[in-house]
């Protein structure tokens, strides 16, 4: 991974979020949602790659990889599609999701309809780190997706999915011991994990040590050069080291981690369109 190129890219599209901006676009749009279990996530990109417009809404529709409350997701999904379309002047019809490793059908068929009801023609669902290689632009090596519910391996060799996994251990499980040692609410505790990462982190090692014992126990046996942390819940400065320390793989963790999957999944929609 050319992790000074991710960063940058990355960079740009917070930036686009962060100030509403949209980018000169080229050709036909694309666009990646990710419907994450504490926020939805769209990125837009255009057909020479370049990510012209993002937006980002805190959402609880879904937990530990299934939807629990599909009205809510669709309504989300459509509000940010249609601020999109009007910031960018151009109608978005064409979009990609994602789901946890391993997911069943009917929890792709689910997805696929809360695109449709957004009102995008649902192209393609992929998995979530299978998505995020696309970001990171890597061949092989295995990508660990940590979001508000899950964490998800995918391990990749020459650019194809060999095997993959997921349990449920995420920033959801992060916030509870967090309002349970602050005397926060939920939502609370969210905010203070966000926004106090250096005080917080002893706190939640527990929970991020648990998530380094999943991704090390399904890796076991198997050689592997590098692991590569996305998903919101990374978003700590302990993280890489704590995962090269219980792991003994090489780990590698972009800037806002958050942003990898939805950016992967316009990306990966983009090729699966020109191919």
């Amino acid at each position: 991974m050319d992790l000074e190129r991710v960063n940058q890219e990355v960079e740009k599209f917070h930036q686009l979020i962060e100030r509403k901006e949209v980018l000169k676009a080229e050709g036909r749009l694309y666009t990646g949602v990710d419907l994450g279990t504490s926020s939805i996530v769209l990125s837009v990109v255009d057909e020479g790659g370049q990510f012209v417009a993002g937006a980002f809404e805190k959402a609880h529709a879904i937990r530990d990889g299934i939807v629990v409350d599909y009205v809510d997701a669709v309504r989300i999904t459509k509000r940010l599609k249609e601020d999109l379309e009007a910031r960018l002047g151009q109608d978005l019809d064409i979009a990609a999701a994602a789901v946890v490793p391993g997911a069943d059908p009917s929890t792709k068929e689910v997805v696929e309809n809360i695109l449709e009801g957004a009102g995008f023609f649902a192209a393609k669902v992929f998995e979530e780190p299978e998505a995020a290689a696309f970001m990171l632009g890597i061949d092989s090596g295995a990508v660990v997706d940590i979001g508000g519910g899950t964490t998800g391996i995918s391990l990749l060799e020459e650019k194809k999915l060999v095997d993959s996994f997921d349990e449920a251990t995420g920033g959801h499980h992060m916030n509870l011991v967090l309002s349970g040692a602050y005397q926060l609410d939920y939502d609370q505790a969210e905010e203070k994990k966000i926004r106090d990462k250096m005080e917080v982190f002893p706190v939640i090692k527990p929970v991020a040590e648990k998530m380094a014992t999943i991704v090390k126990n399904f890796l076991a046996g198997r050689q592997v050069e590098a692991l590569y942390l996305v998903g919101g819940a990374t978003d700590f400065p302990q993280m890489e080291g704590l995962f090269a320390s219980l792991t003994g793989i090489k780990t590698q963790k972009p800037k806002y981690p958050l942003y990898i999957t939805p950016m992967g999944i316009a990306l990966a929609l983009l090729e699966d369109q020109d191919g």
